[in-house]
């Protein structure tokens, strides 16, 4: 047979259905029962499915990966690790893109100029690492990471990994797509076996249609109100039932999108008619032919078993929005109006923004259309400011060649560049004062404090594009398009019509420009330059190695108050362009989360001078004093995204200890290699960072923080987060003998003299020790060369 190669840019390569084939059926038969989709697909790329240990939500798995994928504001250090490692190509197909550092300020062409300006030398450093080391290009412009790969690289029974919490939005094509961090990413490129703890398995099973107003983002806010944004800690969320055709290709993918929103190490959906549907219209139809083949092995087996069951009727299921602060606070449409006067949340809509990684297919885009015409046909416009974000070149082209982005613009839209944009905070927003109170809608995933605009005062609602379309235009948080009416110019009052809308254009999908740089086949001429002066990229020295002794008077620098997700401990925007350089970004460290002393944000005792700082500026004279010290944290501690640099920046400013009653799937590990010397000079002392732990199921299980030197600890007892003080010292005992399974001993030091001991828990494995006691992973590495 004809091999079918794994993208239209990759024609060398093929998708071999047969080896996953085999692996399953040995997997089975030594499992003696049936198996879910994602165990198929997860144990199908095991490295040895021979003599693997497999126990769901225990062992952890070696997996051999198809393919990896990075976006621009990780891909810097990932790739600064890799070019460490001497090797002279990437091993799998793997692809960078840009999508992280365009803000949005006036408009999609004029952003986009301004972006391929301010970050001329982030870009050429990608674009040449990328075409020495043979890896794609997908310049500005091109569209954010994850639509990227729905539309050219997931497919059918594909494992992926890529340097973004959203990753799994490939889930909606029938794909395991993992967010990781940059370490992570640099295994495979490298050709080492990826390791990810067994994940358990998390079955919902929909019944009944979608239909009116109700979308598929209103599933996955459904089911995160069910779980919480921890309840898929260490799971994967897998899809079945009746109900799932009722929905189409990209509307699947956007519910395994915002899994990630419950700390799920990714989601999935059976392989079926929309998702060939998909494939054919975007041009992969020998995809879809070979998956129709092999189409029993991308189905779960009948009888397989779940750890837990959600059931959702989508014939009865309303349009949700969530919010404000947090994506799993769940309410219908129907009530937020009444439950925002209650709570004094700002009923004002000030803006209402579309698109997005999570919402921008070309579904989406119709759907939100339809009742935009249905106001301009009234004669209204948005009484709020309204955006819309194309997840591609390809949408945007699509949506302009028919006609959408017109009527969006007339409604009052504004089209942004392709990109993340105000999704991560890279928004130059004018309308409200800082700190001033107001209220926005998106259609996006993620709605933390200071997330989209930097303003805490901002209350940021997560729904789908037609319920924030109809806001928009209604201007208010107290309007239930299924039930209240709006006036026209005239004075007649009218009810919009439930939107509709073409799962996929008529006339096929029009590709827009040409955006996408192939490696060469020869590349020994190409040069990759990081300037010794540069304020963007920056070469890294190794992390110290472990002295041999406990870990004594660490100074506690902030105990954190409540909620701390990536966001507060490394924030985005802005600080996007100093993601190729720790020294820099580090001066965000933890300037979001609320100290416990004073309830104020950035503002911390420096406890040998007796004056407050900023956090980072009081860790920083910590360091230069030989104080080490430790962080505080609440439960849930590092929720969000696939942001390595929030576990890096810690350790690099001095901390050796971050203890919390628990950490979020995506923050607890991080796992720092170092690479030796390379003669060429390229690079000098490169290591790598990444949260395994926590972020992927070995549940991100602490390895990011693990690898790089650094101790995340969690309470045994979670109330004895209550006895500590912030201006206590803590003490770690029992490091000569650290071992997997044996928890270790603090003494928290009080100021008046008194003590407290307390029992914490780690999650190390026996090669994560020895990461610890070389200092990092990568040192440990240069230990065994």
């Amino acid at each position: 047979k004809a091999k079918v190669a794994m993208s239209r840019f990759e024609p060398g390569t093929s998708i071999s259905y047969e080896k996953l084939h085999e692996n399953i059926n040995i997997v089975r038969k030594r499992l003696n029962r049936p198996l879910t989709l994602s165990e198929k697909i997860v144990y199908g790329h095991l490295d040895d499915p021979v003599g693997q240990d497999i126990a769901r939500g225990r062992t952890y798995l070696r997996l051999r990966p198809d393919r990896v994928a990075m976006q621009d504001a990780t891909a810097q250090m990932a790739m600064l690790q890799f070019i460490s490692s001497g090797l002279p190509k990437v091993a799998v197909p793997s692809t960078i893109h840009c999508d992280h550092l365009i803000e949005a300020q006036i408009g999609g062409v004029e952003d986009l100029k301004r972006a391929k300006e301010v970050n001329q030398e982030v870009y050429n450093f990608l674009a040449t690492a990328g075409a020495k080391y043979g890896v794609g290009f997908w310049k500005p412009g091109s569209g954010i990471i994850h639509q990227i790969i729905l539309e050219n690289y997931a497919y059918p029974g594909v494992l992926l990994i890529g340097t973004d919490s959203h990753t799994p939005n490939g889930g909606g094509l029938g794909s395991i797509c993992i967010g990781v961090g940059g370490a992570d990413a640099v295994d495979v490129m490298a050709g080492i076996p990826w390791e990810l703890k067994c994940p358990n398995v998390i079955g919902v099973k929909l019944t009944g249609s979608l239909s009116g107003w109700t979308s598929p983002k209103d599933v996955i806010l459904k089911v995160a109100g069910i779980l919480t944004v921890k309840g898929g800690t260490g799971a994967i969320v897998e899809y079945h039932g009746p109900g799932v055709d009722s929905i189409s290709c990209t509307g699947m993918a956007t519910i395994c999108n915002m899994g990630a929103e419950i700390g799920a190490t990714t989601s999935v959906f059976p392989y079926n008619h929309r998702m060939k549907t998909y494939l054919n219209k975007t041009g992969r139809a020998d995809i879809a032919a070979l998956a129709d083949e092999h189409k029993d092995d991308l189905v779960p087996d009948k009888g397989c078993k779940y750890d837990h069951v959600i059931e959702i009727n989508l014939s009865e299921l309303k349009p949700h929005i969530n919010g404000p602060f947090t994506p799993d606070l769940a309410h219908p449409v129907s009530e937020i109006g009444a439950v925002a006067e209650k709570n004094g949340w700002p009923l004002e809509v000030k803006v209402g923004l579309i698109g997005s990684c999570t919402n921008s297919s070309y579904e989406d885009m119709g759907r939100a259309a339809s009742l935009a015409k249905q106001a301009l046909d009234k004669g209204l416009k948005c009484k709020a400011a309204f955006t819309v974000t194309p997840g591609s070149e390809q949408i945007r082209a699509t949506i302009e060649r028919d006609g959408f982005s017109k009527i969006l613009r007339d409604v009052g839209g504004v089209v942004l560049a392709n990109a993340c944009g105000p999704c991560i905070g890279q928004w130059d927003r004018k309308d409200v004062k800082m700190g001033e109170k107001n209220t926005i809608v998106t259609s996006y995933n993620r709605n933390f404090t200071s997330r989209n605009d930097a303003n805490p005062a901002t209350h940021a609602f997560v729904t789908s594009p037609e319920i924030v379309t109809a806001l928009a235009i209604a201007g208010t948080l107290k309007f239930d398009p299924e039930t209240d009416y709006l006036t026209a110019a005239n004075g007649e009052k009218f009810k919009l019509e439930p939107p509709n809308g073409d799962e996929l254009p008529a006339r096929d999908f029009d590709p827009g420009q040409d955006t996408y740089q192939h490696p060469p086949a020869e590349s020994g001429s190409v040069m990759v330059d990081v300037s010794p002066t540069s304020t963007r990229l920056q070469l890294l020295e190794p992390f110290d190695k472990w002295n041999g002794k406990d870990l004594e008077d660490l100074q506690v620098l902030i105990k954190v108050k409540g909620k701390c997700t990536t966001d507060h401990i490394s924030a985005a925007g802005p600080w996007l362009k100093f993601r190729g350089h720790l020294d820099n970004i580090s001066n965000n460290m933890l300037i979001g989360a609320i100290n416990i002393e004073n309830d104020a944000v950035n503002k911390i005792k420096n406890r040998l001078t007796g004056e407050y700082g900023g956090v980072p500026d009081v860790a920083r004279h910590y360091k230069a004093n030989g104080l080490s010290w430790v962080v505080v944290g609440d439960d849930n501690y590092g929720e969000g995204s696939s942001r390595e640099h929030a576990a890096l920046e810690p350790r690099h400013l001095g901390g050796r200890v971050i203890l919390v009653k628990s950490f979020a799937r995506i923050h607890g590990t991080l796992r720092c290699y170092m690479w030796s010397h390379q003669e060429r000079g390229e690079v000098i002392g490169v290591w790598r960072g990444m949260w395994v732990g926590s972020m992927r199921g070995k549940a991100f299980d602490p390895l990011h923080k693990r690898g790089n030197g650094m101790l995340p600890l969690t309470f045994a007892d979670p109330t004895d987060y209550d006895k500590i003080r912030p201006d206590d010292k803590l003490s770690i005992t029992g490091l000569a003998t650290f071992a997997p399974g044996k928890p270790l001993k603090g003494v928290v030091k009080h100021g008046d003299g008194s003590q407290d001991i307390i029992t914490l828990n780690h999650t190390f494995n026996e090669n994560q020790v020895e990461w610890f006691h070389a200092g990092s992973a990568l040192n440990r590495m240069k230990e065994l060369q």
